[in-house]
């Protein structure tokens, strides 16, 4: 069980820097669907994801999607990127989902190859063995590298909370939030993951009920449940989930890259399978650690009584 998650846990190769990032203020990024921005100063290292695309409502249409598509392989790659955080552009609306207008037009072949290229985007972020996201060599795809958090500002529903449910970390405005995989209200069934990301979410049973009935929830419902981290007051800008999310990407900044990286393969891939083998897992991913400078680092600033400045090697 453990020689195909081998090759997932090689988390230590060389990592190439980005030789552009499309920022909101650049001109050709503007009419991007998905816009990268690479913040400075003292959130350098955290990288937003922000999605723009109005007039839908941020629907996951073909350019949506083919964009979000781009910017993960190419932040996938860059060793900079320490947080990445998705946002919306759009105020009152995270992502409404499906672009069923879009769809509409669409034949049932034609359907089916999408819906395949939504699951590639969702399994970009957050790959799991029990959706079958191999590569061409029959190897396990390894989960976006860095910590991933979704800021819910505003409407979550359907394939946009699959898209939050595929982030490591969900945080949500308190009232104007609303989340629900609602597609049983369509005549439809989540496609991208929800079913198998709901359930280890809440449990079985109440992921059950969620997507039997299409259940929307309040920001305050889903903390209580245990759906989102964390859920706050909305403020007059309508963006409170964001510097929350943002907050939390901050105290994730200082730690050891490295460390991070490695303790999320090890709980990623630990989920998936029984104890023996998730603690076998565990293993492999601590002794990568061993050999980093952070490591020592942390070591040395310990006795020193002194904080550390991790580098991420």
């Amino acid at each position: 069980m453990l020689r195909p998650l081998t090759s997932a846990l090689r988390l230590l190769r060389p990592w190439k820097p980005l030789q552009t990032r499309g920022c909101a203020s650049d001109g050709a990024a503007r009419g991007r669907e998905i816009q990268v921005r690479a913040l400075e100063g003292p959130d350098q290292g955290i990288t937003e994801i922000l999605m723009n695309r109005p007039r839908a409502r941020n629907a996951l249409g073909n350019v949506f999607v083919r964009e979000l598509l781009e910017a993960l392989a190419q932040l996938r790659e860059d060793r900079q990127v320490r947080v990445l955080l998705f946002r919306s552009a759009v105020k009152g609306v995270f992502c409404a989902g499906a672009d069923l207008k879009e769809r509409e037009q669409m034949s049932e072949a034609e359907v089916e190859v999408f819906v395949q290229r939504l699951r590639g985007m969702m399994t970009e972020i957050a790959p799991s063995t029990r959706l079958g996201t191999q590569n061409k060599k029959g190897e396990q795809k390894a989960a976006f590298p860095a910590p991933t958090i979704a800021a819910l500002d505003g409407f979550a529903l359907g394939g946009g909370l699959e898209l939050a449910l595929a982030c490591d970390l969900r945080v949500a405005a308190a009232s104007t939030a609303v989340m629900g995989l609602i597609e049983t209200t369509r005549g439809l069934l989540p496609g991208a993951g929800g079913t198998q990301r709901l359930p280890r979410c809440l449990g079985v049973a109440l992921a059950k009920e969620l997507i039997f009935t299409g259940r929307r929830l309040s920001g305050t419902q889903a903390q209580v449940l245990g759906l989102v981290n964390h859920a706050v007051v909305q403020n007059e800008e309508g963006n409170a989930a964001y510097h929350r999310a943002r907050a939390l990407a901050q105290e994730i900044l200082p730690q050891a890259p490295i460390a991070v990286r490695l303790s999320k393969v090890a709980i990623d891939r630990g989920m998936e399978v029984d104890i023996a083998s998730g603690m076998a897992i565990e293993g492999i991913c601590y002794a990568q650690n061993i050999p980093t400078q952070d490591r020592l680092e942390g070591m040395a600033a310990f006795r020193e009584k002194r904080p550390p400045k991790f580098v991420g090697k």
